[in-house]
């Protein structure tokens, strides 16, 4: 017959953090521990400590004459450590009787914490162990990690301001100039959240004898830092391709949506992991490197607020290249035509159906194309006090109060 122990589980149960089950700097910790019994146990000491520490770590090897030798690099950065004691060891034992009992616990986390991460070459980790020391017996453990959080609010003016870059670059092959390739580029933002699409406004020139292909990415950059050396891992997490452009040849970009997929916070405050992101324009251009654009990019946590959305975005949007304007504002303003002579009955009966996706693909995203809809007509008359059509002389005008 198999010997059962006294103990018959023994486990962490931690409280759901107040953001969908995680916390952040500043926030309460609670939780309890959970023991359940066979038959009386003898304890001495019940506590419970919770750590939260940032960890980087990679060897690197070089070669010595006929040896290869290794350098290890490790940092780390502290960020929790607090302990509380459930049951104090002071000499003596105390007797916990059959069933189930629950000691609760709470901790108060410091005001600046880092978000959870796990890389190639380091993490960062929270987590919660419970340990019950017992006469004459090993110290039963238990372990329990939980997620951290830190807001990044993109509504701030710094992630609010514009992005926008040009880069050019000559097509050599063998020693011969094959015509120069330029790019400019531009974002409403800096800041973005998951989930949303970011719109690319680019123009594209090919004064080369090559034809071309542009591309955008979204990528990311994982920084790990340890003894004044870094090591850094690369990946690409989203990426559209444009249309091939021919020698000569112009194409633009009127807000190409590119959407974000579900990917981790920036982590911008760490000292030895940094994870930063970046929206780059490619041009591949054959016999030659690549032309790149890199505009930084900002994934936060608090999305764009739906009142300071439009002031952001008008601003932003009023210092795009005036090439771009042109291509829709008319010269001379006219009048806004009426809803009937543009739309008819069928059309209008059609707009009320939800569009399909290769319809959205290719419309013009963003709110760049209402701005600029907004200067093509012709804007109402002003207001005026004065009636400009006055009544004839024998009519009386009738009192508005009465």
């Amino acid at each position: 017959m198999q010997h059962l122990g006294k103990i018959r589980s023994f486990a962490l149960e931690l409280a759901a953090g107040p953001a969908q089950g995680a916390y952040r700097g500043g926030e309460l910790l609670s939780g309890q521990v959970v023991l359940e019994l066979r038959a009386p146990l003898r304890v001495r000491a019940l506590q419970v400590c919770a750590r939260g520490l940032a960890t980087a770590h990679w060897l690197e090897s070089r070669s010595v004459g006929m040896n290869t030798v290794y350098s290890d690099y490790s940092a780390y950065e502290p960020y929790l450590r607090a302990r509380c004691q459930l049951l104090r060891d002071n000499g003596e034992v105390t007797v916990l009787q059959a069933g189930k009992h629950e000691f609760p616990f709470t901790f108060q986390l410091p005001e600046t914490l880092a978000t959870s991460f796990e890389g190639r070459h380091g993490n960062v980790r929270y987590w919660v162990k419970a340990k019950l020391h017992r006469p004459w017996s090993v110290v039963k453990k238990a372990k329990r990690e939980f997620t951290v959080i830190e807001p990044i609010d993109i509504n701030t003016p710094a992630l609010l301001a514009p992005q926008a870059g040009v880069k050019e670059k000559l097509a050599r092959a063998w020693y011969c100039n094959r015509g120069q390739v330029s790019v400019s580029a531009k974002i409403d933002r800096k800041g973005y959240t998951p989930g949303e699409v970011i719109p690319i406004f680019a123009e594209i020139d090919n004064c080369s004898t090559r034809t071309i292909v542009p591309k955008a990415a979204i990528i990311q950059t994982q920084t790990f830092i340890a003894r004044g050396a870094k090591k850094q891992k690369k990946s690409v997490v989203a990426s559209i391709a444009g249309d091939s452009i021919a020698a000569g040849k112009r194409e633009v970009w009127h807000g190409r949506a590119l959407k974000i997929p579900p990917v981790g916070p920036s982590i911008l405050q760490c000292r030895i992991i940094r994870v930063e992101y970046a929206l780059k324009v490619c041009v591949d251009i054959p016999g030659t490197s690549k032309l790149l654009l890199e505009l930084p990019l900002v994934i936060g946590t608090i999305p764009l607020h739906p009142f300071g959305s439009r002031t952001s975005s008008v601003s932003s949007q009023y210092s795009v290249n005036l090439d771009w304007l042109r291509m829709v504002i008319l010269e001379e303003p006219e009048a806004p035509p009426e809803y009937s002579s543009v739309v008819s009955s069928e059309e209008s009966a059609q707009n009320l159906s939800a569009p399909c996706e290769d319809e959205l693909s290719t419309s013009l995203g963003g709110p760049f194309f209402a701005y600029i809809q907004e200067f093509r007509y012709r804007p109402p008359p002003l207001y005026s006090e004065v009636d400009p059509n006055p009544t004839s002389d024998g009519i009386r005008p009738r009192c508005m109060t009465c």
